[in-house]
């Protein structure tokens, strides 16, 4: 019998992990990557070089049985410190006791897949492979190679585009299709990644088990931890207009002026950030929506079909969700692929617009409102009536980082409880001081037409 054949376009993260799903469902599989072995050279410029693992990942990652080895290079975050201008630090926990998201290395994550992957034994991976073009009906993908130049062609029974926000696969191939719809949108903030060394004993320089917050309003600074001890800090900002704007920071002098005023604690950290500036490229921020999402034997994947901006670091948790999905879906329809690209598309098309509203929404929160004395009040009202019922009430966050409900359904019960929790706080007086009275929590059940 001829052996099931899959291409995948892309050996990132959510395409190393589709492989290691491939290969257990007897695929043999060959993936082609522009770049070449990412555990030979330094991650791709302008790429974050660490990210967030939830819920979702993880149960996409145990799911082919290679959990634990990711879980050897995560650092749990149980919460958000928030770094206030005159240096007041204030803990906000993620979810319940014991709940955490962890900091991963991209790197380190995607050199692990990829071995996973190739120890799978019918696993190709083929580096300096630019895709050209591809004919989607016959199964057909062209190649140019990188350092040769040489063109070549391969064929297969399935395709799978998962190279990314700007995938090959979708421009040259997808987007030339009739009724293929297509949106580019860029957001008015880029960001630019600083890394914050160890200190010379190698200790960590801030709590290690938190995502460190300096919110500013309009912009802001987070840092997440990495295994030597360092974190990699990134300054989200607009390009341009105002004081507070990429383009005011073009000198050592201007950068160090900037920092001293508005990140004082960090400065004093980093004495040299201004010499550090240019260390990592000034990165731009775009979400991508497209559908149809298949055509014959291809299926988008991952960013190349919804990718998002990275504020409620489900980017990579998504796709790895989109994995396992489409692992479940290959069993229920017994590799029926027409029935499963289908059934695929229609399911995760909300889902992957859902998680793109969701992650503009957190940027907002992060930079606005985690500061703010009375959202911070809110959160807590809302924490204090999950925890008295937490089968009628699970805060919009848990619900996107600590479930497996839906993108779509996370949403739309998510902003209708946040509609709730500030009528409610409209209608009782005195709210600051009977935030955790018997009538707020009354209240609140009305509201949701329950009855005690």
């Amino acid at each position: 019998m001829k052996k099931k054949s899959a291409i995948i376009v892309g050996a990132g993260l959510v395409g190393s992990l589709w492989a290691i799903y491939l290969a257990k469902a007897g695929y043999k599989v060959d993936v082609f990557e522009m770049r070449g072995d990412i555990r030979k050279a330094d991650i791709a410029a302008g790429k974050s070089i660490n990210l967030a693992l939830s819920d979702r990942g993880w149960r996409a990652l145990g799911q082919v049985g290679i959990e634990e080895e990711i879980r050897k290079i995560a650092i749990p975050m149980r919460g958000r410190i928030m770094h206030a201008l005159d240096g007041t630090l204030t803990f906000q926990p993620y979810g319940k006791k014991g709940q955490a998201i962890y900091s991963v290395s991209r790197g380190g994550v995607n050199a692990r897949l990829m071995e996973a992957a190739e120890s799978a034994g019918t696993v190709e991976i083929h580096y300096h492979h630019k895709c050209i073009g591809a004919d989607t009906q016959e199964g057909i993908a062209w190649f140019e190679h990188t350092k040769t130049g040489a063109s070549m062609s391969f064929q297969a029974d399935l395709i799978f585009g998962t190279d990314g926000a700007f995938s090959a696969i979708r421009y040259k191939a997808m987007q030339k299709l009739d009724r293929f719809n297509y949106e580019q949108r860029y957001i008015s903030d880029g960001y630019r990644e600083i890394l914050l060394p160890a200190d010379a004993d190698g200790s960590y320089k801030l709590d290690k088990n938190a995502l460190h917050i300096w919110p500013r309003g309009r912009f802001m600074l987070i840092a997440l931890p990495n295994e030597d001890g360092s974190f990699t800090c990134t300054l989200f900002m607009p390009f341009e207009g105002g004081e507070n704007s990429f383009e005011q920071l073009r000198t050592k002098e201007q950068v160090d002026v900037f920092f001293k005023k508005t990140f004082p604690d960090f400065f004093e950290l980093m004495p040299d950030i201004g010499e550090k500036w240019g260390a990592h490229p000034l990165s731009s921020l775009a979400i991508i929506r497209c559908y149809p999402w298949s055509n014959g034997r291809a299926l988008l994947l991952g960013d190349a079909a919804h990718a998002t901006v990275p504020f409620y670091g489900q980017g990579m948790n998504s796709g790895f969700e989109d994995c396992r999905i489409l692992g479940d879906m290959m069993e229920e329809y017994q590799e029926n692929w027409a029935q499963i690209f289908k059934a695929f598309q229609q399911e995760r098309k909300p889902n992957g617009d859902a998680v793109q509203d969701l992650s503009l929404h957190n940027y907002y929160v992060m930079r606005d409102y985690v500061a703010d004395p009375r959202f911070l009040l809110q959160k807590k009202i809302e924490a204090r009536f999950s925890e008295r019922y937490p089968d009628k009430w699970m805060p919009l966050y848990s619900q996107v980082t600590f479930s497996h409900i839906s993108y779509a359904d996370a949403l739309k019960v998510g902003m209708r409880q946040d509609e709730i929790i500030k009528e409610v706080m409209k209608e009782v007086v005195d709210i600051e001081q009977r935030w955790d009275s018997d009538e707020v929590e009354a209240l609140i059940l009305k509201k949701l037409k329950i009855k005690v």
